[in-house]
C-alpha cells in the first residue's frame, strides 16, 4: 500500500505545480465583446489533518483445542503445559476433557484514537458549482489495541468420545497489537450556497458521500500467560519454545497482516472563504469498513491462522484543512 501511495504523491505534486505555474482557471463561456460567463467550474486541491477515533466489534476467530487435567493434591484444574513441566507427562493426572478456545468471548471491543491526514483533487461541476467531486487519500496513523486476557468465559470440556464432562471458567491469551489504515476514496460533495461564486467571509455548510478502498495493516504480538495455547501442537509452528520456562511456553512470532475492503464514507462540515480561491475547511468523515483481521503467521509467512477480527469497524475523522479552487 505504501508503494502505491508514493506513486500517487508525484502525480499530486504535478497537479499542484501545473495550475500554479500557468495561473490556470476555467475560462467559462464566451458571450461576446470580450465578456465571459463564469460557469462555476473549478479545479480543486485540498489538504487536511486532524484526529481519528475507531470503533469495532471484536470477534474470536480461533479454533484450537486444549486439554485440561485435574490435580488431586491441590484440587486444581491445569492445562496440559503444566503437567508436562520439566519434560514430564500427564499420565499421573486425571483428564477432565478437551475445550475449544473458540467458545470464549473477547474481553474488550476495538477502540482507538490516533491522528489522520489526507489530500484530495477534484472539480466542481460546470453549471452546478454547488456539486464537487473529489478523489482522495487519507492515512489513519498507527494506534494500539491491547488486551490481557484476550478471551474469557465458560468453556465446555469433552472427553475423547465427544461426551460433555465439565464446564470450565477460564482466561486465554494476551495481545499487544497496532493498527493503521489507508483509504483511497471517490467522494461527491454538495455545498450549500446560491449563485456561481462561493461567498467570501461566510461559512458554507456541506455534506458528502462516497465509496473507497481501505487497506488496514495489523501487527499482532500474541503471548500465552495462561499456558493453554502452547499445548496445541499446531500452534507450536507459529513460534519457538521459551528455553527459560519449565512449562514449554511458546513465544509466538510477531505477525503482520493486511486487510482490504470496500469502504463507505459520509462527510459533513463547513468551509470559510479567505479568498476567491482559498477556503478553510473543517469537517468530519465517517468511514465504514466491514472487517479487519489479526492473523497469526509462522516464521517465513507461509502459514496463517486467523486469530481475531474487528467487524463493522467505524472510523470517525475530525479534520481541519485548506482547499484551493483554481
Amino acid at each position: 500500500m505504501r508503494k502505491r501511495i508514493f506513486t500517487i504523491l508525484p502525480i499530486l505534486s504535478c497537479l499542484v505545480a501545473m495550475p500554479a505555474m500557468a495561473n490556470w482557471q476555467y475560462d467559462g463561456v464566451y458571450v461576446g465583446d470580450g465578456w465571459y460567463e463564469d460557469d462555476g467550474a473549478r479545479f480543486i486541491l485540498s489538504f487536511r489533518g486532524g484526529a481519528a477515533a475507531g470503533f469495532g466489534d471484536i470477534k474470536n476467530d480461533v479454533g484450537a483445542l486444549s486439554a485440561y487435567y485435574y490435580l488431586d493434591d491441590a484440587g486444581a484444574i491445569i492445562p496440559e503445559t503444566v503437567c508436562r513441566a520439566n519434560g514430564g507427562d500427564c499420565s499421573g493426572y486425571e483428564l477432565l476433557g478437551y475445550g475449544d478456545i473458540a467458545n470464549l468471548s473477547p474481553t474488550k471491543d476495538f477502540e482507538s484514537f490516533s491522528f489522520a491526514a489526507g489530500a484530495s483533487v477534484g472539480w466542481t461541476l460546470p453549471g452546478r458549482p454547488q456539486w464537487r467531486f473529489e478523489g482522495g487519500w487519507d492515512h489513519i496513523m498507527k494506534s494500539d489495541f491491547n488486551a490481557s486476557p484476550l478471551f474469557r468465559g465458560e468453556m465446555q470440556l469433552y472427553n475423547g468420545a465427544g461426551d460433555a464432562t465439565y464446564i470450565l471458567s477460564t482466561d486465554s491469551g494476551a495481545i499487544h497489537s497496532t493498527v493503521q489504515t489507508d483509504i483511497i476514496s471517490a467522494m461527491a460533495f454538495y455545498d450549500f450556497f446560491d449563485g456561481v461564486q462561493k461567498p467570501l467571509r461566510k461559512t458554507i455548510p456541506y455534506v458528502g458521500l462516497g465509496i473507497g478502498y481501505a487497506d488496514t495493516t495489523t501487527v499482532l504480538n500474541l503471548t500465552d500467560p495462561y499456558g493453554d495455547l502452547s499445548a496445541d501442537n499446531d500452534l507450536r509452528n507459529f513460534g519457538t519454545l521459551d528455553e527459560n520456562s519449565v512449562y514449554e511456553i511458546v513465544n509466538f512470532y510477531q505477525s503482520k497482516h493486511s486487510s482490504t475492503n470496500v469502504a463507505g464514507l459520509l462527510a459533513a462540515g463547513f468551509s470559510y472563504g479567505l479568498t476567491e480561491t482559498m477556503f478553510i475547511d473543517f469537517g468530519a468523515r465517517m468511514t465504514y469498513i466491514p472487517k479487519v483481521k489479526w492473523v497469526l503467521t509462522n516464521e517465513d509467512g507461509s502459514r496463517h491462522r486467523d486469530w481475531i477480527s474487528a467487524e463493522d469497524l467505524i472510523y470517525l475523522n475530525v479534520m481541519l484543512g485548506l482547499r484551493f479552487e483554481f
